[in-house]
């Protein structure tokens, strides 16, 4: 039991250290010697006129977003479809419901206009 543990502490400990310590270590070593020149905004060489800030439109980070909650959906999909002809009834009919909860999604998505890059 106390093996257990120790295995849990350790993961703890080196999921902790492994990002902790590149940070602290760029820390250490960045160079330290701003000016205006290497603080400005790199353009290709060329210098910016008028507004360098553009706003996106939020729907294509929607759309891109609903893409990727599909996309995640279908590697869960793949195991279960390969599995289809031994799986008892019950699991069958949890994975009808499933896909019928991401049609209902995909139809709510599309009803907003969320699909249209107009």
């Amino acid at each position: 039991m106390q093996n257990e543990w120790l295995y849990i502490g350790l993961f703890l400990v080196i999921g902790i250290i492994v990002p902790i310590v590149p940070l602290v270590v760029a820390r250490v070593i960045a160079p330290r010697k701003p000016n205006p020149i290497k603080q400005s905004t790199y353009e290709c060489g060329i210098e910016t006129v008028g507004e360098s800030w553009v706003q996106f439109k939020a729907q294509y980070y929607i759309f891109a977003l609903v893409f990727l909650v599909f996309d995640v959906e279908t590697v869960f999909l793949f195991p279960w479809a390969l599995t289809l002809k031994q799986l008892p009834l019950f699991v069958v009919l949890e994975g009808i419901l499933f896909i019928g909860i991401l049609v209902a999604g995909l139809v709510y998505a599309w009803r907003k206009g969320m699909l249209e890059w107009v």
